[in-house]
C-alpha cells in the first residue's frame, strides 16, 4: 500500500507535559528537561525522505514529490508527495505480517517511548554478512548491563548504515540475486519477546537477515504485537545502555506501517 499526502505535514508532533526519566541500574536521568540546557544530546536516527533512498527489491516506484505552489507564483510554498509505507526509515506495524493485526494508527502511543538497548554486532557482521543475532549475545549484554527492561526498544547495530545509500552495497546481492545482510534470529527474538520489549530495530533493510526466504522473525515479532524499525540511520554514537528512544510514526489510518522519525536522547557527561 502506498500513501499520498497533499499538504505540508510533519511526520509526527510530540507534546510533552512532564519529564521522562530513564532508569538504568540505579541512575535516573531527566533527559527531556535537559535538552534545552544542552545537558541532553538529541541524535536523529532518521534518513530524510527523497527518491534517492534504497527501496526494497521489486519496488519499481517508492517515492515521488512535486511542487504544488511556489513563493514566486503563489506567495507560499507547498508540495505533495507519494510514497510506499515501507521505505526509508520506517516502522512495521503488526498488521504488516500475519498473524499480526494492529495497524500503525492503533499502536498504543506509550509504546513509542522506551529505554534503548543497543546490541553491537559490528565485528560479527564484518566477518559474516549473514550473521543472525544469538541468544548468547543478548545474555552477554545482560551480564554487563542487567536484564533488558520491559518496554525497552532493542536495536541491532550491525554497522550496515556505513553502506547507505549505495543500493548495491546496502542490498549486497549475490550472483543469484539473494541479499546478504545481518538480522535477528528467531531464537533471539523469542527471548526479547519474553522480556516484553516494545519494539525491535535495525540499521538494515529488514529485521530478518537478507538471505531469509520466508521472514520468520517478522511473523513472530509482529504476530506478538511488537513493532519493528528498519533502515535506522547510523547508530554508532549510541551507548549500549543509557539512551532513551522516541519512535514517532505517521498516524496513517489502516496502515501496515509508515515513515517514522526516530530520536535517541543521551545525557552528556
Amino acid at each position: 500500500m502506498a500513501l499520498f499526502i497533499r499538504a505540508a505535514l510533519p511526520i509526527a508532533a510530540l507534546l510533552f507535559t512532564g519529564t521522562v526519566s530513564v532508569t538504568q541500574s540505579t541512575m535516573q536521568k531527566p533527559l527531556l528537561e535537559n535538552i534545552a540546557t544542552g545537558k541532553t544530546r538529541v541524535i536523529d536516527l532518521t534518513y530524510a525522505l527523497s527518491d534517492k533512498l534504497v527501496p526494497w527489491p521489486g519496488d519499481a516506484k517508492a517515492f515521488e514529490a512535486q511542487v504544488n505552489a511556489t513563493v514566486e507564483k503563489n506567495g507560499y510554498f507547498t508540495r505533495s508527495f507519494w510514497m510506499l509505507e515501507h521505505y526509508g526509515t520506517h516502522m512495521d506495524a503488526p498488521a504488516h505480517f500475519p498473524p499480526g493485526t494492529t495497524t500503525v494508527d492503533r499502536i498504543p502511543a506509550e509504546k513509542f517511548f522506551g529505554p534503548a538497548v543497543i546490541l553491537d554486532v559490528r565485528s560479527e557482521s564484518d566477518r559474516d554478512p549473514d550473521y543472525q543475532l544469538t541468544v548468547k549475545r543478548i545474555e552477554a549484554w545482560e551480564a554487563n548491563h542487567g536484564k533488558i527492561p520491559a518496554g525497552a526498544i532493542v536495536l541491532l547495530r550491525s554497522g550496515w548504515a556505513s553502506r547507505w545509500p549505495d543500493v548495491a552495497r546496502y542490498r549486497n546481492k549475490d550472483a543469484n540475486g539473494k541479499m546478504h545482510f545481518p538480522g535477528f534470529s528467531v531464537e533471539a527474538a523469542k527471548l526479547l519477546l519474553q522480556r516484553k520489549v516494545s519494539g525491535l530495530g535495525c540499521d538494515t533493510l529488514s529485521i530478518d537477515p537478507g538471505n531469509s526466504p520466508d521472514f520468520p522473525v517478522h511473523h513472530l515479532v509482529l504476530g506478538a504485537g511488537v513493532y519493528q524499525l528498519e533502515n535506522l540511520a547510523d547508530l554508532k554514537d549510541l551507548p549500549e545502555s543509557g539512551a532513551f528512544l522516541i519512535a514517532a510514526p505517521i498516524k496513517l489510518e489502516g496502515g501496515s506501517g509508515g515513515p517514522a522519525r526516530v530520536f535517541a536522547l543521551i545525557a552528556e557527561k
